[in-house]
């Protein structure tokens, strides 16, 4: 259902979900190489360490879908990838040698910079669609969170083939300018939402 692209506020919610989920993904592929071959952590570690993030994405995602009752998704999905930009970023910037705890804020911070955004971007495509269109919105919905996925490990696993293991540190890089760039892309919707309701 491309003719969906032609509405603002569906099209840029779509870039924002894909470019959002590739950098998630970009940090799940690359993140246990680097906890593991880099710093030195044991398997058993890695997978302690890596929990966090989905950890905080589950308590940010419920918050997220309350308040955007009350504020706007683009304002909300803006705050949520900027802190999970940063978040990568401080990843990206850790010692070879870090303590557990300084593992622990940054994936905090970038799961709850995640689940901030998830819930009010989902909203706001669905309902940016006509109530006719729901299930083709909702497919769409699904194939931006493929290709994002996709996009992100394709990148990664090609960083660290051309690169080696410290392909791992530069996916983080990478990762943490598409959080930006989607970042910027929630927030211009404000704009398109202006527009939509004559302001």
């Amino acid at each position: 259902p491309l003719d969906l692209l032609r509405l603002p506020i569906f099209a840029m919610s779509i870039g924002t979900s894909v470019s959002s989920f590739a950098a998630q993904m970009l940090g799940f592929v690359s993140l246990p190489f680097l906890f593991q071959s880099i710093m030195g952590f044991s398997p058993g570690e890695v997978g302690l360490l890596m929990m966090p993030w989905p950890l905080a994405t589950a308590f940010a995602a419920p918050l997220a879908g309350r308040l955007s009752d009350r504020h706007s998704p683009a304002i909300l999905g803006g705050i949520g990838l900027t802190a999970m930009a940063a978040g990568l970023l401080a990843l990206m910037l850790l010692p070879d040698e870090p303590a557990a705890a300084d593992v622990v804020w940054r994936m905090l911070l970038c799961g709850a910079g995640f689940g901030f955004f998830q819930t009010p971007n989902n909203r706001t495509l669905i309902t940016s669609a006509p109530k006719e269109r729901s299930g083709s919105a909702s497919g769409m919905l699904s194939t931006a969170r493929l290709t994002g996925q996709t996009t992100g490990a394709a990148l990664a696993a090609l960083l660290l083939a051309q690169i080696g293991i410290s392909g791992a540190v530069i996916a983080l890089g990478v990762a943490s300018g598409f959080a930006a760039l989607a970042a910027t892309v929630s927030l211009a919707r404000l704009r398109a939402f202006r527009r939509q309701n004559g302001g």
